[in-house]
């Protein structure tokens, strides 16, 4: 008897959770027979593709809602990514306050609010009171509160474990980015744009929130000294006094990680303010202003710069960089390579040696007037002098917002297409203001512009090059792009703006979440609209994920701005529509959700046993 004791408290209990570790992180994604959504991309190298596949073409048409939970009052779009694991969905929704609800029933588990001090937070914030994402590691959440804290919660109880200060609203710098986990690191950067900061990320220890070590972007002032070799040889790429306006270079969004070479990837942001004439003492010089608009590689253990590659030298449209990166491994030019690849602001789909950071393509997969190209030998852009601008306006393609912005794109091996959600053109002017003083912009000012506007219908100052728009213009459009030919396979209109974000499975599928509040099911290798739903929903979608419970797999996505109502409508009249997360699944019966309605309840998960 105690012999047989032994052996079963031995084994491993039924159901046991397992530890979330490197090895899990890095092998996720890699088998059926594991339905979570550990991290952001699903994979360190954010390819947002699922081996799932229980929803297939023959009956994704049957999807319905399984159940909704109302995330909280709003107050910006719901761009976060949610997490899977153990049976329970993580998300954070507006003001990063942060909740775990049952995957089976969305019932609630916990919720925390880091009571955020909105008003102060609010007016440093450049795009709105948005959350990307968490981290999962080790059983904890990682958290990137607003207003500059990192917080690691207890993944049971939702209880605080440890907190770090990364940065300070009173330095116009706040966390809107999903944090990255990287051999037992917590990867984060701060959002800083249009505004006079100094970009940065910095990694920390994920048991005891410990700074490990800080990257800026860009160099301070040269009479402060350097913190490393990386800073030197930037400084050599600027004039005048770039450090009094902060430079730029806002890491908000982008990162990925290759384990195997212990290489982290990050995006950085455009260069503030954005007309070159003010960062410099003569424009004619072209100076590059490292490393804005690039990607840099950074050993993971020291944060020491491995490689860059600089999208736009000089870049005075506000062509961030910090778009998603997908690794993968393609066979270019008839050889295997481990590549980098990024859909960039810019216009232009860009595929890089990830581990030397060699240039190897870049073809534009949007409409593009700003270069006549990319040098395929030097991977340095042709740029247009036409669009170069001074006191008269110039409309400039892509505008401001991007040809792909934040927006997560998604990688299918089977298929080898990249689904980017994208815009079809659009058109910014552009005209400087020699007036311009940080420490009294307001508005647009902030930029260093007098005319920034969309110019819907305006012809760019040079020939654009990059395929035509579809049929109505500048709309939203989804474009499945060969990485490998460098070309366009198919593309489709998806109503009129950029955001939603895509997820592709090993079933032939390619979700996406409209603008407009529609969920989306298309043939991943044509194209074909499959499925079609109005989720009940209507604007600050965030993008879609798919996961399995008890043998089933769901897909869920986040949805819904809410918030105070519209100016002149009374708030005893108006009845906006509360944030929600939705779970979708086959024959889900489930009301939609309906202005004003309460959160439709989960069915009895056991009942088609």
């Amino acid at each position: 008897m105690r012999y047989l004791l032994a052996i079963v408290l031995s084994l491993p209990l039924f159901g046991q959770t397992r530890r979330i570790d490197d090895a899990v992180l890095k092998n996720a994604a890699k088998s059926t027979s594991d339905g979570d959504w550990l991290s952001y991309g699903l994979t360190p190298g954010e390819t947002r593709y699922s081996p799932l596949k229980q929803i297939d073409t023959s009956n994704v048409k049957r999807l319905g809602l399984v159940w909704s939970y109302e995330v909280g009052e709003g107050g910006g779009d719901q761009e976060a990514t949610p997490l899977v694991w153990n049976n329970t969905i993580f998300g954070v929704t507006n003001w990063s306050i942060v909740f775990a609800v049952d995957a089976r029933t969305g019932k609630e588990k916990w919720r925390w609010d880091p009571l955020v001090n909105r008003q102060p937070t609010r007016d440093k914030m450049c795009c709105g009171v948005v959350n990307r994402g968490l981290a999962l590691y080790h059983n904890r959440i990682y958290v990137p509160v607003n207003d500059g804290r990192l917080e690691a919660l207890d993944a049971e109880t939702g209880k605080p474990v440890w907190e770090a200060r990364v940065s300070w609203v009173q330095e116009d710098q706040t966390l809107t980015m999903a944090p990255r986990i990287a051999k037992g690191k917590v990867i984060v950067g701060a959002a800083g744009g249009d505004r006079p900061t100094r970009g940065f990320f910095a990694a920390y220890d994920a048991d005891t929130g410990r700074e490990a070590w800080r990257f800026y972007t860009v160099p301070g002032d040269p009479a402060k000294g350097f913190e490393n070799s990386a800073m030197r040889k930037a400084a050599a790429t600027w004039d005048g006094d770039w450090w009094k306006l902060g430079g730029g270079g806002a890491v908000w969004d982008g990162m990925s990680y290759d384990p195997d070479n212990e290489l982290l990837y990050v995006g950085t942001g455009n260069a503030e303010p954005w007309p070159q004439a003010l960062r410099t003492k003569d424009v004619s010089t072209g100076h590059d202003n490292l490393y804005v608009a690039s990607i840099v590689a950074v050993h993971v253990d020291t944060g020491e710069l491995k490689w860059h590659y600089q999208m736009v030298p000089g870049d005075e449209w506000d062509y961030d960089s910090v778009q998603q990166m997908i690794l993968a491994d393609l066979n270019v030019n008839g050889k295997p390579r481990k590549v980098i690849m990024q859909a960039n602001k810019n216009g232009f789909f860009y595929v890089l040696d990830r581990i030397t950071g060699e240039f190897l393509s870049a073809q534009p997969f949007s409409r593009v007037s700003w270069a006549k190209g990319i040098d395929q030998k030097t991977g340095r852009p042709i740029i247009n002098t036409e669009v170069k601008y001074g006191n008269d306006p110039v409309p400039v393609s892509p505008g401001g917002g991007g040809a792909h912005n934040w927006s997560p794109m998604s990688f299918n091996p089977q298929t080898g297409l990249v689904y980017i959600p994208s815009r079809g053109w659009d058109t910014f002017s552009y005209a400087v203001n020699y007036d311009f003083k940080p420490e009294r912009a307001s508005g647009v000012g902030l930029t260093g512009l007098n005319v920034n506007t969309r110019g819907l219908t305006a012809q760019p100052a040079a020939p654009a090059i990059g395929p035509e728009p579809l049929q109505g213009g500048n709309l939203g459009t989804l474009v499945a792009y060969d990485p490998v030919k460098q070309e366009v396979r198919w593309r489709v209109p998806v109503g009129n703006s950029r955001y939603g974000g895509t997820l592709s499975t090993a079933s032939n599928l390619v979700f996406q979440v409209a603008p407009n509040g529609h969920l989306i099911a298309y043939s991943a290798d044509k194209g074909e609209t499959l499925f079609d739903l109005p989720t009940g929903l209507r604007n600050g979608m965030g993008p879609p994920i798919t996961f399995a419970v008890d043998g089933k797999q769901y897909i869920a996505l986040m949805g819904g701005s809410g918030g105070t109502p519209s100016p002149g409508v009374s708030a005893e009249t108006a009845t906006p529509m509360k944030p929600r997360l939705l779970v979708f699944g086959l024959d889900g019966k489930a009301d939609l959700p309906q202005a004003g309605a309460a959160p439709a309840p989960a069915a009895d998960p056991h009942q088609d046993r």
